[in-house]
């Protein structure tokens, strides 16, 4: 499917067009699995997450899903949970095989794996690009068995394939969920205790090391555990995995910031956030909006992967804009409502309160302030002035804004840890300005400073993400400490963090301005040249690499102008303007924007602003962004989005792009967000 958009005002990844499709699934069904106390391995490799995981799933499935799933019809086979059996390799495969007997034509059914994942050698290597099975491992696993050359008890891709195949087979559509992963190594430059990882080494399954030698590339091609076969009369089939192939994926406690928040694992909760607050999106459309969220929160570095019918509704359901509000019950003298952190929601911000889900917000009765805000539910209070005595049947609670905090929290290295730093943190808070706030180690924080011994600059501070682990050394920023004194080293910091920072507000501000009312549809291109380009499909991270080029394809569907801006957000943080200009009604845009380099490699972004245009107003110039002196860019004017721009404080240019010839038709225009990765061919 074509990566196509409607985009909207303001700052906005992709958007797919939803399909509405005729009926909902006549019965719905799911399966949990969360394996965490494996029985037969020592305790340090048990997990704390997956348990949670289930709950969350269950909950919303039962509560808050846009489709009825009974709960009878929830199976739950997972560790600490009171009266759930345990998830070993017989219980599931026995939980598949009553599903699959049970479910009808137009079924629905939802498979959600939480756990440790890895990686043994493939029982049939011409099934396997690597020569190596990947598994997902139910709490009864055991060691390596030679004779059979299999991991005892382990459910590898193979079977996994089949098992969904099967209910396909009956009819059912199928959507899985695996959040585990398979192989990838890290190293933990900031020991958390609270972030485990949902892999397990060969080396700890007892595989021996020379089985698992197979021949890698610099930039492997993404590759679904298990194919997906489709025969007539099969049901659709979609399935979302928390990482690569060549990735691991975290657990962390969560919800950042709350009290009371659990061990959940990065993925399931990102999922189920992007759910809450859009239950009515194609699988495409929730895809993009877990990889916006992994880049603006930063719980991850991974690269989630989704394959399957995209455009299709999520839960095989019915299309329906995004949730932002709620209906309210009145409790005592205050109001709740079933909606809480999964849904985007904090204390302390303020609702509307609406008689009609079709009022205009200049018809609210009045407001109210969260209090006390849960994953799914929220109570409230009115602000100011007292609400009407009497509210009327079916009032709603009304999100009417988006607050964007632009400070970035930085934990600094444990004490002692450290000593060069610990000198220049004089000079590196004043060099820092208002947005970068300093916390002390173990703390919550957006980033982590830390002293790496075991790394190719030991002497070095790096700059880690929140869960303090380095997938790539060559990737994460770090700065020298022995050719600074003091006051250079917090200078050099203080500038290496706002540069991180602003890069990341930009993410943080698109996150939040989301959709408007702007219809313009745009496409991306990728290819060696012009004559290879192709269009990049729905939820998909494009893999390119030096030399590839990127493209842009826009139209103008309205019969007002558009102003559009194209940035670009390299791997090392920095940002580049690309392109400025305007659609008028029915214009369209074809340009080529630049081709890869090959000196900065690695997670990248391309975001597309769009503004509504007035006739005969100066085109909308962001240009301001890739600039170092950001004193001077506050001064001009421009849009209340160029102002939140720049309060941002944003600027530096890129090194990992060139631009391309000019070869624009019409007057030129665009805005969206894409995630890439670029890197080394083979």
């Amino acid at each position: 499917m074509t990566l196509k958009a409607k985009l909207r005002a303001g700052i906005v990844t992709i958007g797919l067009g939803l399909a509405a499709f005729p009926a909902l699934a006549r019965e719905n069904y799911a399966l949990l699995i969360g394996a965490a106390e494996y029985q037969n391995l020592d305790p340090k490799y048990w997990l704390r997450g997956p348990a949670n995981d289930v709950r969350l799933v269950q909950t919303y499935l039962t509560t808050a899903s846009p489709v009825p799933f009974k709960p009878s019809g929830v199976i739950v086979l997972a560790d600490g949970i009171e009266g759930a059996q345990a998830p070993t390799l017989a219980a599931i495969r026995a939980a598949v095989a009553d599903l699959t007997a049970r479910v009808q034509p137009g079924d629905f059914v939802y498979l959600h794996f939480s756990g440790h994942g890895s990686q043994s050698p493939a029982l049939n290597p011409e099934t396997e690009l690597d020569g190596l099975d990947e598994t997902f491992l139910p709490s009864d696993i055991g060691p390596w068995q030679d004779e059979i050359g299999t991991v005892q008890n382990a459910l590898v891709d193979d079977e996994i394939g089949s098992m969904i195949d099967g209910l396909r087979a009956k009819g059912a559509d199928v959507w899985a969920v695996f959040d585990s992963c398979h192989s990838g190594t890290v190293t933990r430059g900031v020991e958390e205790d609270d972030v485990r990882l949902r892999e397990l080494s060969p080396d700890a399954l007892g595989i021996p090391a020379e089985l698992m030698q197979v021949s890698t590339r610099a930039l492997p091609a993404a590759e679904v555990p298990f194919d997906e076969g489709s025969q007539p009369g099969m049901g659709s089939f979609v399935a979302f995995f928390a990482a690569q192939t060549n990735e691991v994926t975290p657990e962390k406690n969560l919800p950042k910031g709350k009290p009371g928040r659990v061990p959940q694992g990065v993925f399931t909760y990102t999922l189920f956030e992007v759910l809450a607050q859009n239950p009515g999106a194609s699988y495409g459309q929730i895809g993009q909006e877990v990889l916006r969220s992994y880049a603006t929160k930063r719980l991850a570095t991974t690269t989630p992967m989704f394959e399957g019918d995209l455009d299709r509704v999520a839960f095989s359901g019915q299309a329906q804009d995004r949730v932002a509000q709620w209906t309210g019950v009145v409790e005592g003298e205050g109001v709740s409502i079933p909606a809480g952190s999964l849904h985007g929601l904090t204390e302390g911000a303020v609702l509307a309160v609406m008689a009609k889900a079709t009022d205009a917000d200049a018809a609210a009765l009045g407001f109210v302030t969260l209090t006390a805000v849960e994953t799914f539910s929220a109570t409230a209070e009115a602000v100011d002035q007292a609400l009407p005595a009497e509210l009327p049947k079916g009032f709603l609670l009304r999100k009417i804004g988006t607050d964007v905090d632009f400070t970035l929290t930085v934990a600094l290295p444990k004490a002692g840890t450290a000593p060069a730093l610990e000198a220049a943190l004089t000079a590196l808070q004043a060099a820092s300005g208002p947005r970068l706030a300093y916390v002390a180690a173990g703390e919550e924080a957006d980033l982590r400073l830390a002293v790496i011994m075991d790394s190719p600059r030991p002497g070095a501070i790096w700059v880690l993400p929140a869960t303090g682990l380095v997938a790539d050394f060559a990737a994460t920023p770090s700065v020298s400490t022995a050719d600074k004194d003091a006051a250079e080293l917090g200078e050099v910091l203080a500038d290496t963090l706002t540069t991180m920072a602003r890069a990341i507000n930009l993410q943080k501000l698109g996150a939040a301005v989301g959709s408007g009312s702007l219809n313009v549809e745009v496409e991306l291109l990728t290819g060696k040249d012009k004559s290879s380009l192709q269009v990049a499909k729905a939820a998909e991270v494009p893999r390119l690499v030096p030399e590839d080029q990127v493209h842009i394809l826009a139209r103008n569907n309205m019969d007002q102008p558009v102003d559009i801006n194209v940035l670009y957000i390299a791997a090392d943080y920095a940002i580049s303007h690309w392109f400025s200009g305007r659609l008028q009604p029915g214009d369209v845009l074809k340009k080529g924007l630049f081709k890869i380099g090959a000196d900065v490699l690695g997670d990248e972004r391309m975001i597309v602003v769009m503004t509504p245009a007035l006739p005969q107003s100066p085109v909308e110039d962001l240009s301001f962004l890739a600039q170092d002196a950001l004193d001077t860019t506050r001064s001009l004017g421009g849009s209340s989005l160029s102002v939140a721009l720049s309060e941002a404080g944003f600027g530096q240019t890129t090194r990992s792009a060139t631009a391309l010839e000019d070869d624009t038709e019409g007057p030129a225009a665009g805005m969206i967000a894409l995630e890439l990765r670029t890197g080394l061919a083979k």
